[in-house]
């Protein structure tokens, strides 16, 4: 199991994250993600408002792939990324799916539910 450190969860949640899954047919499909949230020492919550593909794909194949870099581009010792692998589950009810309902960010939506991913390895990109 990897862990995902204090300084991995600050670039996580203060950044965008690209989510990849593959359809039934393995062809891959990437969205951007805002607002992530780390829960714990290997679990992220990813709210779903409008993810359709993804999470077809999810109940087919449940391995994901997040992305994570900072913003700063100015040169290769602050440009810094991460690539964690999970195993992602979809959830329309319960804890995670109330944990993402309360979350300020997501106020005056109507959620379909929240993405659970339980990563298994972390790769540092730079």
């Amino acid at each position: 199991m990897a862990t995902i450190t204090p300084k991995i969860k600050k670039l996580i949640e203060e950044n965008a994250l690209a989510l990849a899954t593959v359809d039934g047919l393995g062809n891959p499909h990437c969205i951007v993600v805002g607002y992530p949230k780390v829960v714990s020492k290997n679990q992220i919550v990813i709210s779903n408002i409008y993810m359709v593909d993804t999470v077809k794909n999810i109940q087919k194949n449940n391995n994901v792939v997040l992305t994570v870099w900072n913003r700063e581009w100015k040169n290769d010792e602050i440009c810094v990324g991460y690539e964690l692998k999970g195993k992602a589950e979809m959830v329309s009810s319960g804890k995670w799916k109330k944990f993402a309902d309360s979350l300020d960010e997501n106020k005056g939506y109507k959620l379909k539910g929240a993405i659970l991913v339980a990563v298994n390895k972390i790769k540092k990109l730079v």
